[in-house]
């Protein structure tokens, strides 16, 4: 069987290779670059160290923008016989660990597992280890599609395992080694109550059964990002407390002709093995960075920034939720702005067929996209226990026209609505549905609709923000008492602010669909017009053409 891959893997790269020869001569040099990685723009992580946050917290958060499992579920801790194993899967829903998804592989089952949540990207397990992910695809050449482990079985499987991000980075070294990676180049964001880490890793090529991968802390006191495209640059192996590496790590590049190490040019991760200039994720870490330390007076063109930055005030989560809801407003980028946002300020910019000329930008990519699936803030806190400690706040579809719930980690499950739902049938049982509607709705009048949103998803959060001391308090005191109960309690308390929140969302469809019902602004008051910006009028010719008399 084995033999049967490599031939098909052969046959595959000698086809495509004739095929790229064919074609190479008809392509532009922007096209024929893009032949030689893989790049990607789906993703956006950020990393806060505990010395960096406003309340000692460490965090990282996720936004998942494609089109991926948004179904949330919590998998519980299990106990397993000695000798049981463990299946490992391949697809299935786009991410989540389902039914339909392939089993390609086992591997030993542990006494006892942690729980965890799981969605396309799992996120954060019992002990207070969070997960933050981004695809950056890298070399072409180093894709291995024989590998048994995807980046979403690794991370369940270590959030099913480990507690620390250390542990669960060298747990992901010994996983690959022996049973291959099969994925897209990856960069996962990992915390603890301790530490922060930058973990990116590739295949080792069609024929090898391993990965080529680094890992960096974060140092303490500073933030990171990861927007689709590798961010580790020269490494210091010897430097245990700051670095890990895989084995191969400078070996790989100089058997593939990256890297010599005769020559004065320093290793550097991402030059070898996932070079990008992508304006669409560099833009998105030049925005993190500024706002966080606009000090720095960092320039949106430039091509690469520091790997990491101290920001010039501690980060609340408030500030990472603002992040999420970012589409460059304030700046000459501002999406809002110009004849490309409509009469009413849109910045959505949907997909077009058509390439921009090469050496220019096409729709800029904001960190805030309509297309995505859902996205996450994780703190995790080590003067709480692990149940309280671990706090996911999650928001469905589009950060910013949905409202961040919380999910603590101790919990047994979330609510129905955030469970269930299909992309393809439309269905009112889905808290998805519910946040993904409304979000296109906006589209119709985005400038009047987006503060009606605003004001409902404001009013939501600065509640749970203001109840979250007196809900932790009363978890500490249960959790003294009696574990079992104070579990209890965050799983009612979670699933019921979660659920009410989905309850008022449709709601608020449905005043939207009224109140600005056929181009008019209906309640509060009476019927009106709201009409057309006049600059935008302007802009389209409005008035500007001339009757002719016959």
């Amino acid at each position: 069987m084995r033999h049967k891959g490599i031939l098909l893997i052969v046959f595959i790269l000698a086809f495509c290779l004739v095929l790229m020869l064919v074609h190479s001569g008809k392509k532009s040099t922007q096209e024929q670059e893009a032949d030689s990685w893989l790049e990607f723009d789906n993703c956006t992580s950020i990393l806060v160290t505990k010395k960096a946050s406003a309340d000692g917290s460490v965090m990282t958060t996720h936004s998942c923008d494609g089109g991926w499992e948004f179904r949330l579920n919590v998998v519980p801790g299990k106990t397993s016989k000695q000798g049981e194993m463990r299946p490992i899967y391949k697809g299935g829903g786009r991410g989540a660990e389902r039914r339909q998804a392939v089993i390609v592989g086992e591997i030993p089952e542990i006494k006892q597992t942690y729980s965890r949540f799981d969605v396309a990207y799992p996120f954060l397990n019992e002990k207070q280890l969070g997960i933050g992910e981004t695809t950056f695809g890298g070399r072409r050449e180093l894709y291995n599609p024989e590998g048994k482990l995807d980046i979403m079985a690794l991370q369940r499987i270590v959030l099913e395992r480990t507690s620390t991000a250390r542990e669960a980075i060298k747990m992901i070294g010994e996983l690959v080694k022996e049973h291959g990676y099969g994925d897209y180049g990856e960069c996962l964001t990992f915390i603890d109550t301790k530490e922060a880490w930058l973990f990116e890793i590739m295949g080792a090529g069609p024929l090898e059964i391993g990965a080529v991968w680094a890992a960096v802390r974060i140092p303490e006191g500073e933030v990171s990002v990861s927007a689709n495209r590798s961010r580790i640059g020269e490494i210091n192996i010897e430097d245990t407390d700051n670095y890990m590496a895989s084995e191969n790590i400078f070996t790989l590049g100089e058997e593939m002709g990256w890297y010599d190490p005769k020559s004065d040019k320093p290793f550097r991760f991402y030059e070898v093995y996932a070079p990008s200039n992508s304006i669409g994720c560099r833009r998105r870490e030049w925005r993190v960075f500024s706002t966080l330390a606009p000090g720095l007076k960092l320039d949106p063109w430039a091509v690469r920034y520091p790997f990491s930055i101290k920001p010039e005030k501690k980060v609340t989560k408030q500030m990472l939720m603002a992040l999420h809801r970012d589409f460059y407003q304030g700046t000459e980028h501002d999406l809002s702005k110009g004849l490309a946002a409509g009469p009413f300020n849109n910045p959505n910019r949907f997909s077009t067929q058509t390439r921009p000329p090469e050496g220019y930008v096409g729709w800029e990519r904001p960190i805030s996209i309509f297309r995505c699936s859902y996205c996450i803030v994780v703190q995790v806190r080590d003067w709480l226990p692990d149940w309280i400690g671990g706090l996911a706040w999650f928001a469905e579809d589009d950060p910013k026209t949905s409202c961040f719930v919380p999910f603590y980690g101790g919990i047994t499950k979330v609510p129905e609505s955030y469970q269930v739902g299909r992309r393809d049938v439309f269905d009112k049982k889905s808290a998805w549905w519910a946040f993904d509607f409304v979000s296109n709705w906006a589209n119709l009048r985005y400038s009047q609709m987006s503060e009606d949103i605003k004001k409902a998803y404001t009013d939501f959060e600065n509640s749970f923000f203001n109840l979250q001391a007196s809900v932790e308090a009363r978890a500490e005191a249960l959790y003294k008492e009696n574990p079992a109960a104070c579990r209890e309690y965050l799983t009612e308390y979670s699933n019921q602010t979660a659920q009410r929140v989905v309850d008022d969302w449709w709601a608020l469809a449905d005043y939207l669909i009224v109140k600005y019902n056929d181009g008019y602004v209906n309640v509060p008051e009476a019927r009106r017009g709201a009409g057309y910006p006049k600059e935008w009028l302007d802009a389209v010719g409005y008035g500007k053409t001339k009757i002719k008399n016959k």
